[in-house]
This record gives structure tokens, C-alpha cells and sequence, in this order.
């Protein structure tokens, strides 16, 4: 059934809202205990309240390497192990790639990208030191494919995916294990919580309609993030997990139709692409 035995240890990043909270709920209904972080962790005291015991708190904001350091070593003293690591941590930039500054690319790397690398980084030597563990990246059905106005978005969660598929197979030997998990759609906070460029009007036909389309739905996201939480328990519970986990009927349309477009053009491609050989 699983490799992984309950009572399990997670510390989770981003948990004041959305996938990072229903994350800690389902591990603690999974039987586990949590390390729930944020930036401000007396958001938090009400998760704490509803863990019965199974959930402790403690401030940690994954663009300072002091914080990370602080926080992984904090879980370690109180709990004596991390099992699983979440980074969830993160917002949405939204802006054509010209309408964004690169202080606001910068800041989108450092919160996606930078954040999870150091966080990962910090939790792996007791990982590889007990042989086990499970680094769960949340990346997105963006993480693969992309949309108008996301272009900061998706460089962050398009460089998680390289590293962590780079990870993977350098952990493996040590039993440690790595899951990307790729949502669709789902009613969370990262909608309402976004920041956004100046607006370029020549782009009102591309990234301002897709802005515009992505405003609209906010509240009507067809996923449910309670239900992503507990498929992500039961890909951490599995003897053998996915590498990357897409979530929603839309992340797996969206993504099955970018690789089969990928497939299609080196096909059609292939004669010129293998010319280039050494004569």
C-alpha cells in the first residue's frame, strides 16, 4: 500500500491560505504531524487550534536564507525529523513580458524559484543523512505549458521543474523522493492575491484579454484545492509517486495537448534537426 508509515513529518511553506492550508488539514487528518509556516505565523493559530497537537507554527518567509535556516531547524529540534517538504510558497505576477519590470521578474524568481532551492536545500542533508524523505514542489500546469500575461509565473515554475527533475535523480540513490504537482484552475487565493505590470494598450489583444479572462473567473475555478490536498497525501503515501502530478481536468488537457504539440514539431522537424551531424 505505501512505503511511507504514518505519523509522518511535514513542514509546509505558504500555509496561510489556499494549498499550503488544506495541505497541512489533510496530513493532519492523514494522522501526520506539521511544521506550518508563513510569514506571519500568528495567521496560523487557528490551524494550530485544529490540529489537536499534530500542528506547531513558526514564522518563515523563503526569500531570506536566515529564515529557512531558522525554520528547518526549528522542526528538526522539536520533532526530530522531516518526512515531507512542500514548497508552496508563492504569488502571481501577472504582465505581457515587456509590461514587466525586471525588478518585478526578480521578484517573482526569487519567491518561485530562489525560495524552493534554498528551502530544498536546507532539508536535504538530514533527508540524505536518514535515507528517506519526500521534497513535494508546487509547480503548475504552467510549469510546462504557458498563457498570455504569466510569462514571470511560468519562468519561475519552468525553472523548479528543471532543477527538481535534475534533483530527482541525484536523491534517488539516497531514498529520497521528489514530486511535482501540477494544478489546474482551483479556487484559491493566488487569484485575488496577485500583483500586476503597468499595462501596455498594444497588448490588449493578447495578455490584457487573458488578464481580463483570468479576473472573471476568479471564484468559478472548477478545482477544489480540500481534494488537491488529499490526492497529494495519497501520492506521498504511494511506494512509488508520480514525478509530476498534474491536478484538475484541465491541467491534464492542457498539458497532454503541449506535449503532443512538442511531439508533433520535432517530428515535422527531424530531418533538419539531424542534418546537423559532423559529415
Amino acid at each position: 500500500m505505501t512505503g511511507q508509515t504514518q505519523d509522518r513529518v511535514w513542514l509546509i511553506t505558504g500555509c496561510s491560505s489556499g494549498f499550503g492550508r488544506e495541505i497541512v488539514l489533510a496530513a493532519v487528518a492523514a494522522g501526520d504531524r506539521v511544521m506550518a509556516t508563513a510569514r506571519r505565523p500568528e495567521v496560523l493559530q487557528d490551524l494550530a487550534d485544529l490540529g489537536n497537537g499534530q500542528v506547531s507554527t513558526y514564522a518563515l518567509d523563503v526569500t531570506d536564507p536566515h529564515s529557512v535556516k531558522a525554520a528547518v531547524e526549528a522542526t528538526l529540534a522539536l520533532f526530530g525529523r522531516i518526512d515531507v517538504l512542500v514548497n508552496n510558497a508563492g504569488f502571481l505576477m501577472m504582465g505581457a513580458v515587456e509590461e514587466l519590470t525586471t525588478e518585478q521578474l526578480r521578484e517573482q524568481m526569487e519567491v518561485l524559484f530562489f525560495g524552493a532551492a534554498q528551502t530544498t536545500k536546507a532539508v536535504l542533508p538530514s533527508m540524505r543523512e536518514r535515507g528517506s524523505g519526500t521534497i513535494v514542489q508546487m509547480s503548475s500546469m504552467g510549469g510546462q505549458t504557458s498563457f498570455h500575461a504569466f510569462g514571470a509565473y511560468h519562468a519561475g515554475k519552468f525553472a523548479l521543474e528543471g532543477l527538481s527533475q535534475t534533483l530527482a535523480g541525484e536523491v534517488a540513490p539516497f531514498g529520497v523522493r521528489v514530486v511535482m504537482v501540477e494544478p489546474g484552475a482551483f479556487r484559491t487565493q493566488i487569484n485575488s492575491n496577485k500583483s500586476e505590470a503597468t499595462v501596455i494598450d498594444a497588448y490588449s489583444g493578447t495578455a490584457g484579454a487573458f488578464r481580463a479572462y483570468v479576473n472573471a473567473m476568479q471564484g468559478s475555478e472548477e478545482g477544489d484545492p480540500a481534494k488537491a490536498a488529499a490526492a497529494i497525501v495519497t501520492a506521498v503515501d504511494s511506494d512509488n509517486p508520480p514525478l509530476r502530478l498534474a491536478l484538475g481536468g484541465d491541467a491534464v488537457d492542457g498539458l497532454r495537448a503541449e506535449l503532443e504539440s512538442r511531439l508533433a514539431d520535432l517530428t515535422a522537424w527531424e530531418e533538419l534537426s539531424r542534418s546537423t551531424a559532423v559529415s
